[in-house]
C-alpha cells in the first residue's frame, strides 16, 4: 500500500480525491483496494468536518418522505389534523405542533430533531420572557410543591418556577395559556393565567411520578365513560376510577386550585403523549366528582386525536365564554359526560323528571347501576336548585378517599 497522508488541508483533500480516482476501478483484495477504503475513510471524515450538512427543514423532510414513501396529501391528513393543516404545513404558513410532531415521528419514521427545529423554535418561544414575578410563588411555596424553600422566595421566583416547570416536563409544558390565546379554555374573565399555568405544572409534576399501563386512544368511546361512571356504585368508587384510569393508560390526579383559577378540572397531556386528567375538588361532592370526571374523559377521547395539543381548562360555573356559547369542542364533551352518566332518552322517560323524590332518585340510579348522587346531582342542576336531595350528593366524601396531592 502506498504511503497514505491525513487529510487536512484543501490540498490534502484535492490529492485524495485524484488518488480514488485512479483506484477507483480497484480489486477487492488487492493494495489497491485497502488504499481506497483508508482514503474514502479520511475524505469522508475531513468533508463531514469542513462541509457540514445540516439537518434538513421540516417541511422538506416531510416531502422527501411522501416521496420516498409514495404519499399523497390525503395520507397526511390524519396526522395533522385535516386537509386544511396539510396544506398550512406544507406551504410554511402554520408552524408544526407537538401532536404532528409525534404522528409523524411515529407513523413516518421522520427523526424528531428534524421536525423539533419548527415545532421546537415556536414551543420555546412560547416557554420564554415570561414575567417570573407575576407567578403566585407565596401560595406555591405555602403548598410545598417544591418542597422547602429557604431565603426570599420571591427573589427566588424565576428559579423556582423553572424548577416547577422541569417537574412538569421542561419548556414543552408551558402550553396551558400563558403565552397565547387558547380557545378550550372554559373559564370566566377573571381568571389569573399566570396561577392557572402554575397549576397545570404541578398537575403534570404529580402526575408524570404516576405509573400507568398503555394507553389506547382507540378505547376512550361512550361505553368507556359508561363503565368508569358504573364504578361510581362502589363505596370507594373514586378510588376505584382512580385504579381503572392508571390501568387504561391515564392519570387522575387531584390537586387544589389556587387562588384566582377557578377550576373544577383539566384535561391535559404530558411531553410525551400520555393524557392527565386533573380535578380540583373545590367543590367536594360525588356528584361534582363524576361529572368533572366524565367531561374531562370526553374530551381525551373526542379531542386529542386531532387538536393541537393544548389543555382543556374548565370552570364549570362559567356558563359560557365572554361574548357567546360553549366552544365545540366543551358542547361535544358536555353531551358525552351527560350521556355516560344519565342517558337523555331515560331521564325523559323517568319519574324523575318530573316528580325528584328520593325513591324516585333511588330507583333510577339503580337502573342505570350508578350511585344515586349523579341522579341527584341532575336534578339539581336540572331545576337550579342546589337545595334540594343534599343528603344524596356525598359532600367531603371524595377528598377523603383520594385527599390532595398538596397543600
Amino acid at each position: 500500500m502506498a504511503h497514505i497522508r491525513p487529510v487536512r488541508t484543501e490540498a490534502d483533500h484535492k490529492a485524495a480525491l485524484a488518488r480514488i480516482d485512479e483506484l477507483m476501478d480497484a480489486q477487492p483484495g488487492t493494495p489497491e483496494a485497502d488504499e481506497l477504503d483508508v482514503l474514502a475513510t479520511l475524505v469522508e471524515r475531513y468533508e463531514e468536518h469542513q462541509f457540514p450538512i445540516g439537518i434538513p427543514d421540516p417541511v422538506q423532510a416531510i416531502l422527501f418522505r411522501m416521496e420516498q414513501a409514495d404519499l399523497s396529501r390525503r395520507d397526511l391528513e390524519p396526522l395533522l389534523g385535516g386537509r386544511a393543516k396539510v396544506s398550512e404545513v406544507l406551504s410554511g404558513k402554520r408552524p408544526l405542533t407537538l401532536t404532528m410532531m409525534r404522528a409523524l415521528t411515529t407513523q413516518l419514521g421522520i427523526p424528531a430533531e428534524v421536525l423539533l427545529q419548527e415545532g421546537g423554535r415556536e414551543a420555546e418561544q412560547q416557554a420564554t420572557e415570561p414575567d417570573w414575578n407575576r407567578f403566585p410563588i407565596a401560595e406555591i411555596v405555602a403548598c410545598k410543591w417544591l418542597g422547602r424553600v429557604t431565603g426570599n422566595a420571591l427573589a427566588q421566583a424565576e428559579k423556582l418556577m423553572k424548577d416547577l416547570r422541569d417537574l412538569a416536563g421542561g419548556p414543552q409544558a408551558a402550553t396551558c395559556g400563558l403565552y397565547r390565546k387558547n380557545d378550550h379554555l372554559r373559564q370566566g374573565a377573571k381568571v389569573d393565567p399566570y396561577a392557572l399555568t402554575a397549576w397545570c405544572w404541578r398537575s403534570m409534576a404529580v402526575a408524570r411520578k404516576e405509573k400507568v399501563g398503555a394507553f389506547d386512544l382507540s378505547s376512550v368511546d361512550l361505553e368507556f365513560l359508561r363503565s368508569v361512571t358504573k364504578l361510581s356504585r362502589h363505596s370507594d368508587g373514586p378510588v376505584r376510577a382512580k385504579k381503572f384510569l392508571a390501568q387504561h393508560g391515564i392519570r387522575l390526579v387531584v390537586v387544589k386550585h389556587l387562588s384566582r383559577t377557578h377550576l373544577d378540572g383539566a384535561a391535559l397531556r404530558l411531553v410525551d403523549g400520555m393524557p392527565v386528567i386533573s380535578l380540583t375538588l373545590r367543590y367536594d361532592r360525588l356528584d361534582n366528582f363524576w361529572y368533572c370526571l366524565a367531561h374531562e374523559l370526553a374530551h381525551v377521547g373526542r379531542h386529542f386525536a386531532h387538536d393541537d395539543a393544548q389543555p382543556y381548562i374548565d370552570d364549570f360555573s362559567a356558563a359560557s365564554l365572554p361574548g357567546g356559547q360553549l366552544p365545540k369542542e366543551e358542547q361535544e364533551a358536555d353531551e358525552w359526560a351527560n350521556e355516560a352518566l344519565v342517558p337523555q332518552s331515560v331521564w325523559q322517560s323517568s319519574a324523575v323528571s318530573s316528580n325528584p323524590s328520593p325513591t324516585n332518585v333511588i330507583a333510577l340510579a339503580d337502573d342505570l347501576g350508578v350511585h344515586p348522587a349523579i341522579v341527584a346531582g341532575r336534578v339539581r342542576y336540572v331545576h337550579r336548585n342546589y337545595r334540594l336531595l343534599t343528603h344524596f350528593v356525598g359532600s367531603g366524601e371524595v377528598r377523603r378517599q383520594l385527599g390532595y396531592s398538596d397543600c
